[in-house]
């Protein structure tokens, strides 16, 4: 028995109408990867207008999508040019416009992107830096050190790699955490405050739901941009204070923008990309007057192993609870390797996948999923490098330059390349290749087949609607042999089995749903490896 619904017991969705992002599915696209309109291999705005449908049946809540704004695509669009125009790669303005309102049509509600740390080497202000001009206030822009300033400010290195440092034609250094297309902007003037207040209205009066804020916790730099005196700071981040990461003064930006989107009609939410290095300064960006969200990337980086698992949950909900915030579960985003492969890949990957989406959907408080995860989609491993788009692939010393992986264009239909992408025909039709195979793992393949991952995922969300003991809320562990994890909701108890070999429980209620067929025998279910299973009690 892999699935079995329970019977409906009422739709929640009313009592959910207020706070609606604290028990919210959201489901992130990709916007270069999700769905090709004009068959140029690349995704675009109206190919996510086209696939709402898919998000409505699978029945998340909201859509997040990735950057489309102006952008010479350095880094994916996290490289902004303009941040009040679509880039031509991904439609224009009424394109934007028309999503937004077939998303709200269908019940969606649609967060955007906004790059605030940095912006492109291409944006007027940054030109009129390099000119120049006032704007180099700006950003920063900072004279070398030794004899002729011909080394860098300071010892900070580039989150791709290298330093974070490039000196300009006049001999002077400008810093960009990220690639050297990507200068960081001083969010100590207030012009550039005053201007992103700007943009926020921009997408707001247009309709948008929302913001997810892009390295939330990187603006503020320390006083002095003091040396780190380490080397890989990449493999630091999310593990210490650094004095260009996670400094207090980000949450005095965060709560203005707060003050901003309470001023707007309709729960709109501003949500983290923080990395903090322990839940408790994580909970410092979810304050009552801060933003609603932070993604939870201790869970995401938890090995498979229910020990590790239960002291993540547990520092993050007391975390949250202290500032009485939800808590933000996560899996996948474009940045990480799929977790299907992380967990092992192969058929095991798979299985152990399939069991954390359920153990993520039965948690207290909000969860997104990144596109391709309900299909239970692995990493793509075999890119050929001539392939690869990542800035950080290009360079030493940073992250590990490999999350194409992740990007890969998903599968719609058909049994070859693009697979329903788009109209584009072969491998050309998908600006990352496409493995063979995919077809089987398409949307279409899985639709109405029982046992699929999609089928599992529409039974867990429709259940998380349909039970008022999921989403927001609290849980209580009891007692389960090593290597389970058992926790009890109002109605529900979930159970994991992260061992390999199947275990013998007492059954404590009727079977929901599992993320792989159980054996009943009277009071006894024999659960087995790497398995997940809600009851209903």
């Amino acid at each position: 028995m892999t699935q079995k619904l329970a019977p409906t017991l009422g739709d929640q969705s009313a009592a959910r109408t207020a706070g609606w992002w604290r028990d919210a599915v959201i489901y992130q696209v990709y916007v270069r990867s999700f769905a090709d309109s004009d068959g140029d291999g690349v995704g675009d705005l109206r190919g996510v207008r086209g696939r709402l449908p898919h998000l409505a049946e699978l029945g998340v809540d909201a859509v997040w999508l990735t950057p489309f704004y102006s952008s010479p695509q350095a880094d994916g669009g996290y490289d902004v040019a303009d941040y009040r125009t679509v880039d031509p790669l991904f439609g224009d303005l009424a394109d934007a416009d028309d999503l937004l309102r077939e998303a709200h049509r269908l019940g969606l509600r649609v967060i955007v992107d906004i790059v605030p740390n940095h912006t492109s080497d291409q944006h007027a202000w940054f030109r009129a830096a390099l000119a120049g001009g006032p704007e180099r206030e700006l950003y920063h822009f900072c004279p070398g050190r030794g004899r002729h300033g011909e080394l860098p400010p300071n010892d900070w290195e580039s989150v791709f790699g290298g330093p974070a440092w490039t000196r300009t034609g006049a001999g002077d250094w400008y810093l960009h955490l990220f690639a050297p297309e990507q200068p960081d902007l001083n969010w100590e003037h207030p012009r550039v405050r005053e201007e992103f207040e700007s943009i926020l209205r921009f997408w707001l009066d247009l309709g948008v739901d929302g913001f997810r804020i892009d390295v939330a916790h990187g603006m503020i730099k320390a006083a002095g941009l003091p040396d780190i005196g380490l080397s890989e700071q990449a493999k630091l981040i999310g593990a210490q204070v650094l004095p260009f990461f996670d400094q207090d003064g980000v949450h005095e930006i965060h709560r203005a923008w707060r003050e901003l989107l309470d001023s707007y009609e309709g729960d709109r939410i501003g949500v983290a990309e923080a990395w903090a290095p322990s839940a408790e300064r994580l909970a410092l960006y979810v304050r009552p007057d801060e933003l609603h969200q932070a993604f939870n990337f201790q869970f995401l980086t938890c090995d498979w192993d229910a020990a590790a698992m239960r002291a993540v949950i547990d520092e993050s909900l007391s975390a949250t609870a202290s500032v009485g915030a939800p808590t933000t579960w996560v899996l996948s985003n474009h940045d990480v390797v799929r977790h299907t492969t992380r967990y092992g890949g192969g058929p095991a990957g798979l299985r152990r996948a399939r069991a954390a989406a359920l153990l993520t959907l039965a948690l207290p408080g909000s969860a997104y999923v990144y596109q391709g995860e309900e299909l239970g989609l692995p990493e793509v491993t075999e890119l050929p490098d001539a392939a690869r788009r990542d800035p950080a692939f290009f360079r030493g010393d940073g992250q590990d330059g490999m999350r194409d992986g992740c990007r890969v264009p998903i599968p719609w239909s058909g049994t070859s390349a693009p697979y329903g992408f788009g109209p584009g025909t072969g491998p050309a039709g998908s600006w990352l290749p496409q493995p063979a195979g995919w077809g089987e793992l398409s949307v279409a393949a899985q639709s109405g087949i029982q046992d699929s991952t999609l089928e599992l995922y529409r039974s867990a969300i429709a259940l998380r609607r349909e039970l008022p003991g999921l989403g927001d809320g609290t849980m209580e562990w009891f007692d389960a042999p090593a290597g389970v994890l058992a926790f009890r909701r109002t109605g529900l108890v979930c159970t994991l089995n992260t061992l390999t070999a199947p275990v013998a429980l007492p059954a404590p209620g009727r079977p929901l749903l599992s993320s792989a067929p159980l054996e009943l025998d009277g009071d006894t279910v024999r659960v087995p490896g790497e398995t997940c299973v809600w009851w209903a009690v």
